[in-house]
């Protein structure tokens, strides 16, 4: 029996095939011959071969692990995209490994290192908000994917969810309640986030023959407190029949204004908000109809690009838009 560890290496030699035969015959896979699967079996019994879960890797080459550099400290974006990944990455026995750098640069190039010295054969980089990011594919010498964030590269791909989409969603179920004056709440102007989800409404009350109530979007913060004032300023300035809030926060305060003032929702104004956020929108009153992100399948599109991109395939650059659900609840 060998001494230490043996290897795919020491039983290929041992047998006289490939690095690649011995894969093959030890898994199964591949068309041998019995009597070349024999002698491969053979040498590894009587040399004491115990496959490890770098058995696989050794024979292509590959680490099997990849990489997820976040910017999320709170994990509320980076975990739905983490349990997408693993969908996909679970199929090809693939493991991740998790790094958060709070957003400080100093901190990701650590990571960055500290990740590339565990040989990942691949990044997905993933952010806690849609404003796009400063790329760092060159630094990462492996194949890379944004999620949520994007880079600012168009060389490199990022996946994301349709935010415009999604607000567009949002009117046109306001709309579909009976709703024709709708008041559009978002958060600060130089979000992206609040410009896609703008944009995304305005054209939507257009096509629909819908009113943006009070005539003008109202921009503030991603608070309950603003949501409130929104509303506040809404009801002694103009008539409405629905909001679209561009976060479920937003959406809380505009409910908890409307039933102080004695306003029914959703009898008289239904209210849409926008994460879907389980903690806020179950825990208000009325539960709060929400789009969701899609988050998890925006994480299992960009392993699926990962792996497509480790494989050596040719994947285009850009931004790859992930459609969003609505999730309707008792405030419409």
């Amino acid at each position: 029996m060998a001494h230490g560890r043996v290897t795919l290496a020491q039983v290929a030699e041992s047998s006289g095939v490939s690095v690649g035969t011995v894969s093959k015959a030890l898994n199964g896979r591949g068309q041998l011959s019995d009597d070349t699967r024999r002698r491969v079996l053979d040498a590894a019994a009587a040399l004491g071969f115990e496959p490890g879960p770098d058995a696989r890797a050794q024979a292509e080459g590959r680490s099997f692990i990849v990489g997820v550099l976040s910017t999320d400290s709170y994990g509320r974006f980076t975990i739905p995209i983490l349990t997408g990944a693993e969908d996909t990455f679970g199929a090809g026995e693939i493991s991740m490994l998790l790094a958060e750098s709070r957003g400080d640069p100093i901190r990701e190039r650590h990571y960055v290192q500290t990740l590339r010295s565990r040989h990942v054969d691949g990044i997905i980089v993933a952010g806690r908000t849609s404003d796009a990011r400063t790329s760092i594919t060159s630094l990462l010498g492996v194949p890379a994917v944004y999620a949520l964030s994007p880079s600012q590269d168009p060389d490199d791909v990022s996946v994301v969810p349709d935010d415009a989409g999604g607000a567009a969603r949002a009117i046109a179920h306001l709309v579909g309640t009976g709703r024709r004056r709708i008041a559009v709440v978002v958060g600060p102007r130089r979000h992206t986030a609040s410009n896609h989800r703008v944009e995304g409404a305005t054209r939507a009350l257009g096509e629909l023959g819908a009113e943006l109530a009070g005539g003008e979007v109202l921009y503030g913060e991603w608070t309950e407190r603003w949501g409130y004032e929104a509303a506040r300023r809404l009801l002694g300035t103009t008539t409405f029949d629905g909001v679209f809030c561009a976060n479920d926060q937003i959406a809380r305060g505009v409910l908890e204004c409307l039933r102080e003032n004695g306003v029914d929702a959703p009898g008289a104004v239904g209210v849409v908000g926008v994460d879907n956020w389980d903690v806020i929108v179950e825990a208000a009153r009325p539960s709060i109809t929400s789009v969701d992100l899609n988050l998890r399948a925006v994480g299992r599109r960009a392993a699926e690009l990962l792996v497509r991109k480790i494989g050596g395939e040719d994947v285009p650059g850009g931004v790859e838009l992930v459609d969003c659900i609505l999730v309707p609840r008792l405030s419409t």
